[in-house]
């Protein structure tokens, strides 16, 4: 899986020489102008070691298989006003600096989940309430089962994050453009993390956890000047070492791992610059 992120360095690596060595005739927007888009997307991550500790346990779990949520396509959830947040989402807010480089703030709402009754190695103690499971272990098998524990981020794997990314044309077909798209990104996890562990209630609360980064490259599709449909891949990395697991403080777990996502957004510009101009007389 870690190939993902190494694919994405690559793809990024050369798309950007591409573009470098292509003399284009045409900008694809105007310095000054805003763009907003909404989506959806798909995320795949590397197995990932998972430490826990609270005060009468710690232990790590290695290798923990987890895979993302996509919830089933319709109207509903998917275009309901009250309810359009549910699936794995992605919005963005862009400030186009001069005709090919922008400066966005976007919100990558991924969800992460772990997959209940693998099999993965424990090493570490629990000394705890729930008898079940107390003892010391070193490297040895486990089940991830319900009585266990219960690892989600799926309210979600918040990912904020502000990106720098050059947009360079590559055709132009009067009312319809095209246009190839790739940048880097930095910023911090801020998930809402469903986890019950050992039996213990929950902390069910945003929480500021790690942070990550990678790079983003893309095809950029635009009708009539002001609307678009991109397509997206994002590879890069994220550390969470401070996620709230249960609703004591002294419980918390870590983690790392690689991420890859595929984005699909709809989204418009404007050109603030010339609506100015314009209002100036």
């Amino acid at each position: 899986m870690r190939s993902i992120f190494v694919l994405g360095i690559v793809w990024f690596v050369c798309q950007t020489a591409m573009t470098q060595n292509i003399n284009y005739n045409k900008q694809d927007a105007e310095a000054g102008s805003l763009y907003f888009y909404w989506g959806w997307n798909r995320g795949w991550y590397t197995n990932s070691d998972i430490r826990f500790h609270g005060e009468d346990y710690d232990f790590e779990l290695k290798e923990v298989v987890a895979k993302d949520r996509p919830t089933e396509f319709a109207v509903d959830p998917y275009f309901h006003p009250g309810r359009f947040t549910i699936p794995q989402t992605n919005f963005r807010l862009g400030y186009f600096i001069n005709s090919n480089w922008d400066i966005s703030f976007g919100v990558d709402h991924m969800k992460y989940v772990v997959q209940n009754d693998q099999l993965v190695e424990i090493n570490g103690y629990i000394d705890h309430t729930s008898e079940t499971y107390n003892g010391n272990y070193s490297g040895d098998i486990i089940s991830i089962a319900d009585d266990f524990l219960k690892f989600e981020h799926t309210d979600g794997l918040n990912y904020l994050n502000v990106e720098l990314r050059r947009f360079d044309r590559i055709f132009d077909f009067n009312k319809v453009k095209v246009s190839l798209t790739e940048g880097f990104g930095i910023g911090g996890l801020l998930p809402r993390t469903n986890t019950t562990l050992l039996g213990q209630d929950k902390y069910d609360e945003f929480h500021w956890s790690g942070f990550g980064f990678g790079p983003v490259v893309g095809l950029h599709v635009s009708f009539f000047d002001h609307f678009f449909i991109q397509t997206e891949w994002k590879a890069g990395y994220i550390n969470m070492p401070d996620i709230r697991t249960t609703m004591s403080k002294a419980d918390r777990a870590s983690q790392d791992f690689f991420f890859a996502q595929y984005n699909i957004v709809f989204g418009a510009t404007i050109n603030t610059r010339k609506k100015t101009e314009k209002y100036k007389g």
